[in-house]
């Protein structure tokens, strides 16, 4: 059962260069790290035109041809960095398709390799969110006591250590805090921070749950690993 009082934290990066508003940002972080390893953004800076357009791409690719999709189908993932994966075939009531853009092998993918259909918005995406993914990385480094730039990529490169996630306004996203589920509501234009599990091992006590659909409908959901899929 989902207890609706519990709120995921929201943070504001407005004002982030200001010493003390960076300083007041950066504990909350802390905070909202150590109790939940999950929080939500907002005013961080990345266009709303850009976040709308990749729930558009995502959702105009899945709506495609299955005969169009299945041209991106691979069943080895380390074959392709752009790949389309379904478990339809496995599961009719849980169905979720899933688009993968890859760059944790090489830190670079070619445009071409990208759906021609959303192209254009993935890549607008991915540069703005890899930008914010930096930025949090900082401000986790300075939360932990550590310098700014002491968890940049070129320290870690697990594709777990952070998750930057863009939810449409159906929701259906969870996690369990204090062994209570919150459902962690969408924010227009926000972005959901979630901690991986390197970060986990050093002071955070809750977990993020697999992605719900409630009532089965459809759901989009885009993350910064660059993982875009519907639900």
């Amino acid at each position: 059962m989902c207890n609706s009082t519990l709120q995921v934290p929201v943070v504001d990066l407005s004002d982030i260069e200001v010493e003390d508003r960076r300083k007041k940002i950066v504990d909350e972080i802390r905070e909202a790290s150590e109790k939940w390893g999950l929080f939500q953004l907002i005013n961080h800076g990345v266009p709303s035109s850009v976040l709308e357009g990749m729930i558009d791409g995502a959702r105009k690719f899945h709506e495609q041809d299955v005969e169009v999709k299945k041209e991106y189908y691979t069943s080895d993932p380390t074959t392709r960095r752009v790949r389309y994966d379904s478990n339809l075939h496995l599961c009719q009531k849980n169905w979720k398709d899933t688009l993968v853009i890859s760059r944790i092998a090489s830190g670079h993918i070619e445009p071409e390799e990208i759906p021609p259909i959303c192209r254009k918005a993935s890549l607008e995406y991915i540069n703005h969110v890899t930008e914010i993914g930096d930025i949090v990385l900082g401000l986790l480094s300075e939360a932990l006591g550590l310098k700014t730039d002491h968890l940049k990529p070129r320290n870690h490169s697990d594709p777990s250590f952070l998750t930057i996630l863009l939810q449409d306004q159906n929701g259906g996203l969870q996690v369990m805090c204090d062994n209570q589920w919150a459902d962690v509501a969408p924010i227009e234009h926000g972005l959901v921070v979630n901690i991986g599990d390197l970060l986990q091992t050093v002071k955070l006590r809750c977990q993020e749950a697999p992605k719900i659909t409630k009532n089965y409908q459809k759901r989009l959901s885009s993350f910064r690993q660059n993982n875009v899929q519907s639900l």
